[in-house]
């Protein structure tokens, strides 16, 4: 091959390869996303397990809370309940891809629907028995229909796991159709039944929470909680999810404090921290020789490194109690 060809080659490849990469920078800026982009929302809540997620609208309907819609999942076509009416929300609080709304569902559907829920009680009733005749440790807590009924599910809590699979087969030879035995938490478990709070108000859970944060002993020390299960628990026997709504505020304000029981220095002699208020400013201190005295965050002197490893130390009472963290 001569040097002409050579360089019309390389030319040729040169030219390629800059097409190339025009063609995947194109491609790039296509799938970029943008987060401040905004979809049509729509909040559907699916009765049985009092979950609540977030379907793309893509009619002209106008949907109102209470309207039971066909929406698309990931086990097909469901019927949900709106909880919320529509709302235009940025890319960047979402989960994409989202899920459209079908449409309204129409009366035939509903009556479909109630029909399977009637049907679903009834389920539940005989799985009950051979959960008894099998003499197995698991406690029934709810059952559903899909909406094309080619599924039963079954929701039950158990202490650890369950060899079901005698009862699997009996179930799936009284209602002849695919048999699944969904092992859920006890958080989940509130969510489903329902109740009222120590507040006196229906449960966080059942009302607007979908995805369970993590709870700890320490968020509930730090806030100068009682270290008590009847106090900090919630009817699901697991520390209260309310716990988790300040505690940002007061891990921040904890950072410029001493920990409790660790020795400081105030106007007034040295003493030990007996408790603080770390939203208000202030604390209080045993001081040698003159009780216990209130004061402000700005007239003592303590060791840092010493408080953050205070901090993170749990006493024996609180380790008795970690049991309530469990999901």
């Amino acid at each position: 091959m001569t040097q002409g060809n050579l360089d019309i080659d390389k030319n040729i490849d040169e030219k390629a390869i800059k097409e190339n990469e025009n063609i995947k920078e194109e491609t790039q800026e296509e799938v970029v996303s943008d987060p401040n982009k905004l979809y049509n929302i729509l909040g559907v809540m699916f009765e049985t397990t009092k979950k609540r997620y977030s379907f793309e609208i893509v009619d002209e309907v106008e949907y109102k809370k209470g309207d039971k819609v066909i929406v698309d999942t990931i086990r097909g076509k469901e019927i949900g309940v709106v909880y919320g009416g529509p709302m235009q929300l940025p890319e960047r609080v979402l989960v994409l891809p989202l899920k459209p709304v079908i449409k309204k569902a129409s009366e035939e559907e509903i009556q479909k629907y109630e029909i399977l829920r009637q049907e679903a009680r009834e389920a539940f009733k005989v799985c009950k028995e051979r959960i008894t005749h099998h003499k197995l440790p698991m406690k029934l807590i709810e059952t559903e229909y899909t909406f094309d009924k080619t599924k039963l599910i079954f929701y039950f809590t158990a202490e650890g796991r369950i060899d079901f699979r005698d009862l699997v087969k009996d179930l799936a030879n009284i209602f002849k159709l695919r048999i699944e035995l969904r092992q859920i938490g006890v958080r989940d478990e509130a969510r489903i039944l329902g109740n009222i709070g120590v507040c006196g108000k229906e449960l966080c859970c059942r009302t607007f929470i979908n995805k369970f944060d993590s709870v700890s002993i320490k968020m509930a020390r730090d806030q100068g909680l009682v270290i008590n299960p009847t106090k900090i628990s919630g009817v699901c026997g697991r520390l209260l999810c309310c716990i988790n709504y300040e505690y940002k505020q007061y891990e921040e304000a904890l950072r410029v404090y001493p920990a409790v029981n660790q020795f400081v220095k105030t106007q007034k002699g040295e003493g030990k921290v007996t408790s603080i208020s770390p939203l208000n400013g202030f604390l209080y201190v045993d001081v040698e020789g003159k009780g216990i005295m209130k004061v402000l965050i700005d007239e003592i002197k303590f060791n840092k490194k010493e408080a953050k490893k205070l901090q993170n130390v749990l006493s024996t009472e609180e380790l008795q109690h970690k049991v309530l963290e469990k999901e």
